[in-house]
């Protein structure tokens, strides 16, 4: 066996196994059990803590969550008002400014001689929650204007361009001239979570984007593994590195489309193969999505997105057509205490529902909607098991889950939500390694408990205060830097 390539991650805690060995080769898990280094073989010393299954974060947007790096957070909880907003924009330099996160809470919806009001120097684009409407002041309007036509999104008020644009990102691109962003920092931030996978959900992705995704795949930029859903021409792309995702359908309730229309996409995506996604935060949207899916025809791994106000009677149709809820806890937690102002009364109880989808059979799943939410899973199953918002109120107590059941939202299947992944013999070496034994990491549902992150067999995130990985069998342990930060021996796999 002497030179044989692989590692060996010893004394772990797996994942519905046991404390035992695992041998990583060939960027699968080749054994499991009490096993003795290979000559040469890397040896990562688990110390007892639970090895899990990588994490899959099933709803995200990558480029959203790349482009806030370079962004200005501007709604709450930071900011909750004009002066606070106004302070944040502040800015020294020159050039655009780009705010995310903006809320009508703040401000209502600025017109551009309001946003003026606080910045008037430079071009300036806030970008609403939802992620589909910007607004622009006056300086920001005459750039863009001055680049290209203006399109049937952007509001007018007679002769005058509020500022305001709707659903119009691809126009924005066009006039900005704008390139999708570099997803190494963002892949990097994923890894330290223990997540080795992601759904980018965002709806215009297209060939373009499966493009730009392979590159960055293929030159290391995004370790993850990456399924793509977005529009139908992706069905135009060849899979690369990357794999093709459901048909995504947006439903926005102050401009939901024809219905023949909606149930001609959901048609379309079927005979695509695909299955679809459909957006729904609102309880108009979820029966527009559920009437259309009846009228078109639903197929297994057909899913809602988000769910957020379902109703028992919701539930109990989206459990009898097998139809799959992709859901956020976090936002119990982020923006919980915005809805016991904001939502009725009536649908508190109907709000981010967990254990009743549970209960009547629904397969669910966890996302981020990152960067419109936390990318840490961990914050998110949390949120699942305790429904608590950050000023400490309790949502829905009843709809919590048990800690097995949260992390089970990260660990479902991105090809079929009704499997679970495991840590098997022969399966991918996706894998998340804690710092602690479940039994304690469980009470916590922290990712600082997060040690090291492996995908396809390959250390690419580990914590810095841990040693590193050793060589045993005599062979002199000289460790290099991984390119997401990690710790390796020569000897140990690369892909």
């Amino acid at each position: 066996m002497a030179g044989r390539r692989g590692m060996l991650i010893r004394n772990a805690e797996i994942h519905n196994i046991g404390t035992a060995d695992l041998r990583i080769m060939q960027g699968r898990i080749a054994e499991i059990g009490q096993l003795r280094p290979f000559p040469g073989e890397g040896v990562f010393e688990a110390g007892g803590g639970a090895l899990l299954p990588g994490l899959h974060d099933h709803h995200i947007h990558l480029a959203g969550l790349a482009a806030r790096a370079a962004s200005i957070w501007c709604g709450p909880p930071e900011v909750m008002d004009a002066e606070a907003l106004k302070e944040r924009l502040i800015r020294p330099g020159e050039g655009w400014i780009r705010g995310i996160g903006y809320h009508e809470s703040v401000m209502g919806l600025p017109t551009a001689r309001e946003l003026d009001r606080l910045v008037s120097d430079r071009p300036l684009r806030l970008q609403h929650r939802s992620g589909r409407m910007w607004l622009f002041n006056t300086a920001a309007l005459a750039e863009l204007l001055a680049e290209a036509e203006a399109p049937p999104g952007l509001e007018r008020n007679g002769s005058i361009y509020t500022g305001r644009l709707f659903d119009e990102d691809e126009w924005l691109r066009r006039a900005l001239a704008s390139q999708p962003p570099d997803f190494a920092a963002v892949s990097a931030e994923l890894a330290r979570y223990g997540i080795s996978g992601v759904s980018d959900m965002s709806p215009r992705n297209d060939p373009v984007m499966a493009k730009h995704v392979a590159a960055q795949m293929e030159a290391g930029m995004l370790a993850q593994r990456c399924w793509l859903a977005g529009s139908l021409t992706l069905a135009e792309s060849r899979e690369g590195p990357w794999r093709i995702g459901p048909a995504k359908l947006h439903l926005h309730e102050s401009a939901l489309p024809l219905f023949e229309a909606a149930t001609s996409f959901i048609a379309e995506a079927h005979d695509q193969g695909r299955n679809v996604a459909i957006h729904c935060t609102t309880e108009v949207e979820l029966v527009f999505a559920l009437a259309a899916l009846e009228d078109a025809g639903v197929t297994s791994g057909d899913r809602i997105e988000h769910a957020s106000v379902a109703a028992l009677d919701h539930v109990t149709r989206i459990a009898a057509h097998n139809i799959a809820v992709v859901v956020q806890p976090h936002f119990v937690f982020e923006r919980g205490d915005r809805y016991l102002i904001d939502v009725e009364a009536r649908h508190m109880s109907d709000l981010y529902r967990l254990a009743s989808l549970r209960r009547a059979g629904v397969m669910l799943a966890g996302g981020s909607d990152a960067p419109f939410g936390a990318a840490d899973p961990w914050q998110a199953m949390a949120a699942a098991v305790t429904r608590r918002t950050r000023d400490g109120n309790i949502i829905g107590s009843d709809e919590a889950l048990s800690p097995e059941e949260a992390l089970g939202l990260y660990l479902a299947a991105p090809f079929d939500l009704a499997r679970q992944q495991r840590t098997g013999v022969d399966e991918l070496a996706d894998l998340c390694l804690l710092d602690r034994p479940w039994r304690e990491a469980r009470r916590r549902l922290s990712s600082d408990d997060v040690r090291a992150t492996f995908i396809g067999g390959r250390l690419v995130y580990e914590r810095i205060d841990q040693p590193p990985v050793q060589c045993l069998a005599g062979v002199e342990a000289l460790a290099g830097k991984d390119h997401l930060g990690g710790t390796l021996s020569p000897n140990s796999p690369r892909e």
